[in-house]
């Protein structure tokens, strides 16, 4: 069907941001919107002084560090997401797709759309690599800790770190509803435990609070300015996560995780790094873990088993990011139907992907058997984080001209400024490339290829159908009178909103008998969220018993083509699904020497083509009354 980016306005769809509930949005936001970001104090700051470009735990540089880590998080965290970026809501939803789907939208046919729409592409595959490597290192990080308890412990870390993750994979498909009912307590507790923590460290070491101001900054800069450019890869892992205040504000709202962040996670976490950064004043050995040394002896074992918590919901927020992320790439026509099931009854952005699910955790246990220890994988982090943060500065740029119409001096200015921050920190990460940085960027190059050869070998397709389809008004003329109708409704689904669908040329051709009624049927996606069920079926008597009928929706709605059907009328009267088939055309693909793509690609097409799931699955169509014809078709 339809599922291409449309250019045209929507009807206004249903908003679903803040409402007279901002305070359990908020609690709810404290659960899965910062679960990623709050769980970097397991290895931020220790990886800035002991990764791969290690640094001297002396006060210039921990005071170099912190007021790095603060200044971070205020411009980009607060600043550029809070405060601007989450304005950018495509009728309540965010995330690049989202994103790009609103400028598309708004700018028209223009001669550099269809690089944003590869930066929005580019920026989506990135996503992919963080969300594999965010589970693994966040438990890995968190069960770590059981070597801080007991030396003698360590062998287990990794069995237990893979059972945490077999496990919060295996009961994805029951859905999180339940789950989720306490992520935002569990996450209150410990961005508590995170600020009680710090403030003990810092009681201790009242000083380290003048790291805060941005002269440390720059004065790592002048001390040492290699090392402060390479810390920059480890800095920036204390905001990863921070893609998702964007991604989830559909289903909190900015004004929920505004509140969130700045009155309970943004404190929590300033005052867990200035207690670390007390800790390491007095004590430089604790740079070997000292999120858990911050904490008495009698409290780590509990603070080990808190924090694994943690990270499971950090890791829930990732993954149910990625099957949100992975449905609104099938709606947007940049993946081919896969099976989604829907886990609960009220809420319709709960979803499950198989294929997603599994092929995420196979990832994630060969990350995790491969890297062993957080450190190693903190090398491979942050790339993928900075690259989306990157894509999003520039495409907010783009977005405050030509939607936002904000001055150019203004939109150009601040979009300069975030790319220079931003730039910094995705060159920084750029030298872990040799160190498993690597890793990311072969995910997503893998699944950038796959979003472009789905979306191209669409586009080459329905091209190819467009050239043999017959216009309507000579097939009505000529088939109407020439063949026997028999009573009843046919359905043909059509890709395009104009032509004769190859199905029903096949159907005449072979069976030459046409039904009393014969419905063009195509299903539209548009470049918004949700489109209201009264605003959606586009109806068009063409004549002679045939009809147009055309269904819009929402990238993120589910499209159940009998439900749509069962409010529209036509010849003054209903659809009876016990009077109504349903006919597909079902195209085998043959490469050719024809331009397009390369040969490969082409049999990678026609391979993905093959195993997507079939249209009367995806479109909840009733088994017992389909009709599938098949065509050969060359690309």
């Amino acid at each position: 069907m339809a599922t291409g980016i449309e250019l045209d306005g929507a009807p206004p769809a249903a908003h679903h941001g803040p409402n007279d509930h901002t305070g359990k949005l908020a609690l709810g936001a404290i659960g899965v919107v910062f679960g990623d970001i709050g769980t970097s104090p397991l290895y931020a700051l220790k990886e800035s002084f002991i990764g791969h470009h290690k640094l001297a735990v002396d006060a210039p540089h921990l005071y170099g560090v912190i007021s790095l880590i603060f200044w971070t998080m205020t411009l980009i965290v607060t600043l550029k997401y809070v405060l601007i970026i989450l304005r950018a809501d495509n009728r309540g939803e965010g995330g690049s797709l989202a994103l790009l789907a609103l400028i598309v939208r708004n700018s028209g046919d223009r001669g550099w759309t269809r690089g944003i729409v590869l930066l929005g592409i580019v920026a989506t595959a990135l996503f992919y690599g963080d969300a594999i490597i965010t589970p693994a290192i966040s438990v890995l990080s968190a069960v770590e800790g059981l070597t801080i308890v007991q030396a003698g412990l360590a062998p287990l870390v990794l069995p237990i770190s893979i059972a945490v993750l077999i496990g919060l994979f295996a009961i994805q498909s029951r859905g999180t509803a339940k789950v989720g009912l306490i992520f935002g307590p569990v996450m209150l507790v410990y961005f508590a435990v995170l600020a009680v923590l710090g403030a003990r460290g810092i009681l201790r070491h009242p000083e380290v609070l003048q790291a805060l101001s941005p002269t440390f900054a720059y004065q790592f800069f002048a001390l040492d300015p290699l090392r402060a450019f390479l810390a920059l890869g480890s800095v920036v892992l204390a905001v990863t996560g921070a893609e998702a205040l964007y991604a989830d504000m559909g289903h909190f709202g900015r004004k929920a995780i505004a509140i969130s962040w700045l009155y309970i996670a943004f404190p929590c976490l300033l005052l867990n790094y200035l207690g670390q950064a007390a800790l390491l004043i007095e004590t430089p050995a604790a740079i070997e873990n000292p999120f858990y040394l911050l904490a008495p002896d009698a409290f780590r074992l509990p603070l080990v088993i808190l924090a694994t918590m943690a990270t499971i919901i950090a890791s829930q927020a990732v993954i149910s990011g990625a099957f949100s992320v992975t449905q609104q790439a099938i709606q947007l026509g940049f993946l081919p139907r896969l099976k989604v099931a829907h886990t609960s009854a009220t809420a319709a952005g709960q979803i499950y992907l198989p294929l997603v699910n599994w092929v995420l955790l196979a990832f994630v246990i060969m990350l995790v058997v491969g890297f062993r220890t957080s450190s190693d994988l903190a090398a491979a982090y942050g790339i993928a984080v900075t690259g989306t943060m990157f894509i999003t500065a520039c495409m907010l740029g783009v977005l405050a001209v030509t939607v936002w119409k904000w001055n150019r001096w203004l939109a150009f200015g601040l979009t300069g400024v975030f790319l220079v921050i931003d730039g910094a920190y995705l060159a920084s990460n750029l030298t872990k490339i040799p160190d498993g940085g690597w890793f990311p960027l072969l995910v997503g190059a893998v699944v950038f290829t796959v979003l472009t050869t789905w979306a191209t070998g669409r586009r080459l397709m329905r091209a190819r159908l467009d050239e043999s389809a017959m216009p309507v008004d000579i097939f009505i003329r000529s088939a109407a009178g020439s063949v026997g109708r028999v009573p009843g409704t046919a359905i043909f689904l059509s890709a395009s909103p104009q032509g004769i669908p190859s199905a029903l040329l096949h159907n005449m051709k072979h069976n030459r008998v046409l039904h009393e009624r014969v419905v063009i049927l195509t299903v539209t996606i548009e470049g918004v969220p949700l489109v209201e069920a009264g605003a959606c079926p586009e109806v068009i008597d063409l004549g002679q018993g045939f009809w147009r009928v055309v269904l819009h929706y929402g990238f993120m709605q589910e499209i159940d083509i009998p439900a749509a059907l069962a409010t529209v009328a036509i010849g003054g009267g209903t659809f009876r699904p016990m009077e109504t088939s349903y006919f597909l055309g079902r195209q085998t693909l043959i490469s050719s020497a024809r331009p397009g793509m390369a040969r490969w690609r082409e049999q990678f097409f026609a391979w993905m083509l093959r195993n997507a799931e079939t249209a009367m699955e995806f479109f909840k169509l009733p088994h017992n009354r389909v009709v599938e014809l098949g065509s050969q078709v060359e690309i």
